[in-house]
């Protein structure tokens, strides 16, 4: 088993990756900027901000796998490309795999074709949070090669506002938005984790990003 320290793991992505990871008895250490309410079985929480060194240093120190679940735009002032470097240095350092649960946005919608950001239905306030999340995926991609990472983008209608039905099954895709016979795109927060979770047990997506839906 292995130790999965996630950055996040209070909010609806990180919280179903920690509570799908510690049902297959994973170490799972959550960091957040408060202690939750109500806290899931099998999880330890701890208090602090990637923004911080002496948390980033202890964290990477006890991960396996060093997951990033937060906003794009904003993370304690500033957008999450900004960190990327010393989040692949701590984790280079450290030997953790590091990997980032993404947005749709930076998806194209066909092969060749347009990122979902960029199509005219696009809302104007998820731009913000696209665009950011997109600039992480890059830095990625150009960063050194030493660094074992993966990217997670999930369906188009993903989040607490959907939170759809588990289905105990999902679809993969690669830099393509991934629809159903409707043209729908959607994933339940459980079967993202799902999909998460076993991309940690099975390392099949290195250096890579892969979209899930349903």
């Amino acid at each position: 088993m292995s130790t999965i320290v996630i950055f996040g793991g209070t909010g609806y992505a990180g919280g179903n990756i920690a509570r799908e990871a510690a049902s297959r008895g994973h170490q799972v250490i959550s960091y957040s900027r408060t202690a939750p309410a109500e806290q899931a079985e099998g999880v330890e929480y701890r208090t602090g901000s990637l923004t911080d060194d002496v948390v980033l240093a202890q964290a990477a120190t006890d991960a396996d796998d060093l997951v990033v679940a937060t906003h794009g735009a904003d993370v304690g002032g500033s957008p999450l490309v900004d960190h990327v470097a010393r989040l692949t240095a701590a984790a280079i350092e450290h030997g953790a795999r590091l990997s980032f649960v993404g947005g749709a946005g930076s998806l194209h919608v066909t092969k060749g074709g347009p990122r979902l950001v960029d199509t005219p239905d696009f809302h104007d306030d998820w731009k913000p949070e696209a665009l950011s999340h997109a600039k992480v995926l890059d830095a990625l991609r150009a960063g050194p090669q030493e660094l074992d990472w993966f990217y997670v983008s999930p369906a188009a209608l993903f989040g607490s506002f959907a939170p759809g039905e588990t289905t105990g099954s999902y679809r993969l895709g690669g830099d393509e938005l991934v629809t159903d016979a409707e043209g729908n795109s959607e994933i339940s927060g459980t079967d993202f984790a799902l999909a998460f979770v076993d991309e940690i047990e099975q390392g099949k997506h290195r250096r890579q990003r892969f979209t899930v839906a349903h």
